[in-house]
């Protein structure tokens, strides 16, 4: 192989994670070893790949695996391998990738570590989050049509965003297409606990189906008239009975048994088609989802304020019904021309929204009192993105590549409804067997609403200019530049009787059982002067955005035969800023701000070394850094309808920095057949870890002094051929991935930590020495068993996953300490068999999925001793589905 050969194939894949394009060329031949080696008879498959700022090198056969080839360690995820997976989410689809694991709905951890060090990109270029809490995109919501495949590095190089703790994520959509095509298809599921069994809903609007609303959660004229006055409901000048008296009804408040919840459905599309244009060839692509799916669990939800676990605070179980319904499309325009020339324009919206009805019962500090709670809320979730990015081939050594893009995410919730009746068992109670709900601030009964609105812009953009001095010798420069801005509100009212609500003459004084459209109905608000209170005065809104410079310059070279270094250094100079938005007349005295403003040197280097042909050695070492994400600043509360959890944010947080270093052995003895072990180590300077603080188990954000990690993995996949079946030619495919991780906190009595409000700096008062970092798994294993026919589509495949226990939240702080909240994912087994057939000259693709077969349930828990607290557990069921392609 000659030196630009080698140094072209090494670079092939780094750079399909930076900038998308589309490209499909010609077999190289220059090594015969290598096409030997690789010169099974596989269909082909067309890979989307570019070099920022070179030349572009492109295959249009997989006889060169880019996970040989590549710089970088990286792991590929393929339209065919997605396939197999059988993921309607690229998230689950991910999880499948050695040392990935799924956390949450849609959260990515790389090795362990948490979202926060997870990178997420779109065709190289940023994306903003929909979620209160985050700053990264919750993958979850990228349904795997849309997809053509995805890329995870896991070492830094310098073309990429500082930000790169775990690993990157490169999600690159489906591009303009050779032949014309066009596929339409649907799907059936249902799961054992939730379809045709019993679940809870509410009316909400007649176009909720849609994942929209028809106007029915609209803010009402009374409240939208307050919210516009700029008073406060705490001066007495607002009439708060008349905002209330428009805000409670049999349509959002009404929480009603779902007999034989319905069966989730779910179809989508894709289309694509190009033509000649001038010196040209001009094409596009079209895609759109839509699916709807309902789930219901059961949650045991405890909470212990003793360090031993022995007196609980609360003891809830309930029942969540969410109805999810997912909508998107993508369209992409593409052109190219010369040699080597392409522009390409790519469009994509996801609109992902939960209807959530729960109810639940239980008792607080262990006494006979029961509690009724019921909430309703309605998550609309949205993202739209548009990006363009142009290849040029300026000269045969000189290449130019420039990219911009905008996207906009939004999450609403209006009129999250909550309710609290009390049932005080009590003889001496005249309402004692009943539950009655007092409107009294927790005091005899409870009621609330909120509004949530979130809105954030991401503008980015891009150059690469990429030259090759000499034969193996390729210098590439870039620059870089993003501006988030996101602005979050939070309106947050109790309901307020007064205090003879109950007195009143016995023909009424049952008042307070009424459900709860009725006990706040117009006339009733009006009749007992119920009003109204806002909970959160001080900071209700606040507006956030990072500015983000960055320019990098970087050597690919081939020293010596078989040799090769990718060495770089990326400047990057960065503003974060969050400040409350003023929205009332008189502003408040104390404001809680964060203002960062850093800059950083990051170097990385990576030497690999070909032992033989097929066989490798690598080495890296890198500096990168972890900034605080948005909502982990706002000192603004927030309930999380997912866990059930308050969070605070931490407006003194700072940046963390880490130190990576990694060495691996990689042999790829047969095509798409491959075995490597590797190990890692990263250094952590101030990371941020969440703990728990408060009677009510408040989560929040601190910088612990320092942290460590390392590990190892290994990666194995082996094809074997078991003859003709009579159909075709079958194998066996058996591909497994094992990785360890341990890390621990470094703290001492000496170091302090910075807590907005709090009397204590003292570290040891919220992090303990030698803890593991939140969200780590010491071991995580993917395995995939199974059948398929090399002579047309049929697979039949067995998918195993398993992560070991994993912090989720530190236990309360005291002395002596809480035990940590430990979730237990376990076990779980998957079975995906997809068959292709023709009908009538028609392509036709069925598949059948059978997911948690062994039924694994959801546990998040405290364990002190024999003593366990369930903060968040619940089972969950055996899911089936059945779904039916046609390509045209």
């Amino acid at each position: 192989m000659s030196t630009l050969s080698r140094l072209a194939g090494a670079l092939l894949l780094t750079s399909a994670l930076t900038v998308p394009s589309v490209a499909f060329a010609q077999q190289d031949t220059s090594d015969a070893a290598s096409d030997e080696q690789t010169s099974a008879d596989q269909p082909e498959e067309d890979l989307e790949v570019s070099i920022p700022g070179g030349e572009i090198i492109v295959t249009g056969r997989r006889d060169r695996n880019v996970e040989q080839t590549a710089n970088q360690v990286v792991s590929v995820l393929s339209t065919e391998q997605i396939a197999r997976t059988g993921e309607g989410n690229i998230a689950g689809a991910l999880s499948r990738v050695t040392g990935l694991s799924v956390v949450g709905k849609g959260f990515v951890y790389v090795r362990g570590l948490g979202d926060r060090y997870s990178l997420a990109l779109l065709n190289g270029s940023p994306l903003p989050s929909p979620e209160p809490l985050k700053r990264v995109v919750p993958l979850d919501m990228f349904p795997t049509g849309v997809i053509a495949s995805s890329l995870v590095q896991k070492s830094y190089s310098v073309n990429f965003p500082g930000e790169f703790g775990g690993g990157v994520i490169n999600l690159t959509t489906k591009a303009t297409p050779q032949e014309a095509f066009l596929t339409i298809g649907g799907g059936v599921s249902g799961d054992t606990i939730t379809t045709f069994s019993d679940g809870l809903t509410y009316y909400g609007s007649s176009s909720d189906w849609t994942g929209f609303d028809n106007g029915n959660r609209d803010i009402p004229p009374a409240l939208q008239a307050f919210l516009d006055s700029g008073d406060r409901m705490s001066s007495g000048d607002v009439d708060t009975s008349a905002i209330l008296a428009q805000l409670v009804t049999g349509r959002n408040a009404l929480v009603q048994r779902y007999n034989q919840t319905p069966i989730n459905f779910s179809a989508n599309f894709s289309g694509g088609k190009s033509w000649t244009l001038g010196d040209g060839e001009f094409g596009i692509i079209a895609g759109g989802g839509y699916s709807n799916k309902y789930s219901t669990r059961q949650p045991l939800q405890q909470s212990s304020l003793s360090a031993d676990l022995e007196l609980l605070e609360t003891d809830f179980k309930s029942t969540i019904t969410d109805q999810r319904i997912v909508l998107n499309g993508l369209l992409g325009l593409g052109y190219e021309f010369g040699d080597g020339n392409r522009i390409r324009l790519t469009n994509l919206y996801v609109h992902d929204t939960i209807k959530q009805a729960r109810i639940g019962l239980g008792q607080r500090h262990q006494t006979d009192t029961d509690f009724f709670q019921q909430r309703t809320g309605f998550y609309e979730r949205q993202l739209f993105d548009t990006q363009i990015v142009g290849e040029f081939k300026l000269t045969p050594e000189l290449s130019l590549q420039l990219r911009g893009g905008y996207a906009n995410s939004k999450r609403k919730a209006p009129f999250e409804l909550f309710f609290e009746y009390v049932r005080t068992n009590a003889e001496a109670d005249p309402f004692g067997q009943y539950f009655v709900n007092r409107l009294n601030n927790g005091n005899g009964g409870d009621g609330g609403v909120t509004f949530s609105d979130l809105n954030e812009d991401l503008w980015s953009g891009g150059i690469d200019l990429g030259y090759t001095l000499a034969e193996g010798v390729r210098v590439s420069v870039g620059g870089a530049y993003s501006d988030t801005s996101r602005t979050s509100s939070r309106r947050d009212f109790k309901f307020l009787a007064p205090p003879d609500f109950m007195g009143y003459p016995e023909v009424i004084s049952g008042i307070g059982m009424l459900r709860p459209d009725l006990l706040l109905a117009p006339s009733v608000v009006k009749t007992f002067g119920i009003s109204m209170i806002e909970t959160d005065e001080g900071n209700p809104a606040f507006a956030a955005g990072l500015k983000n410079w960055a320019g990098y310059a970087k050597v690919e070279a081939e020293l010596l035969t078989g040799l090769s270094v990718d060495v770089g250094v990326r400047y990057e100079d960065a503003q974060l800023d969050v400040d409350p938005i003023q929205v009332f007349n008189e502003p408040t005295a104390i404001a809680a701000s964060t203002h960062l403003k850093n800059n950083y040197w990051l170097p990385a280097a990576t030497i690999t070394y070909e032992v033989q042909p097929g066989m490798q050695l690598r080495a890296s070492a890198s500096k990168t850094i972890a900034r605080p994400q948005f909502r982990e600043l706002l000192n603004q509360p927030y309930y999380d309808p997912d866990s059930g959890r308050p969070y605070l944010g931490n407006p003194l947080l700072v940046d963390s920095q880490l130190y990576n270093a990694e060495a691996r052995w990689e042999w790829y003895f047969a095509r798409d057949e491959r075995v490597s072990v590797a190990g890692f180590y990263k250094k952590i300077d101030k990371p941020i870890e969440a703990f728990v603080a408060g009677v009510d188990l408040t989560t929040s954000y601190a910088n612990a002094p320092e942290a460590q990690l390392y590990g190892a993995e290994v990666d194995l996949q082996k094809y074997v051929n078991i003859g003709d079946w009579g159909d075709g030619n079958r194998r066996l495919m058996a591909s497994a991935n094992y990785t360890f991780t341990k890390s621990k906190l470094k703290v001492t009595a000496a170091d302090t930590v910075q807590f907005y409000g709090a009397a204590s700096t003292v570290a040891t008062d919220y992090f303990r020495d030698g803890a593991p970092l939140t969200g780590q798994s010491d071991h995580i294993v993917n395995l995939q068993i199974g059948l398929e026919n090399e002579d047309r589509l049929s697979q039949q495949t067995f998918l195993i996953t398993y992560a070991s226990d994993r912090v989720v939240s530190r236990g309360l702080n005291g002395t002596p300490p809480q035990p940590d909240v430990i979730e237990r994912p376990g076990v779980q087994l998957d079975f995906v068999a997809r068959e292709g057939f023709k009908l009538l000259g028609t392509d036709l693709e069925a598949k059948v999925e059978v997911r948690n077969i062994l039924g694994r349930g959801h546990e998040e828990y405290q364990q002190f001793g024999d003593r366990r607290v369930d903060v968040n557990t619940y089972d969950v069921g055996t899911t089936y589905a059945l779904s039916l392609s046609a390509t045209f």
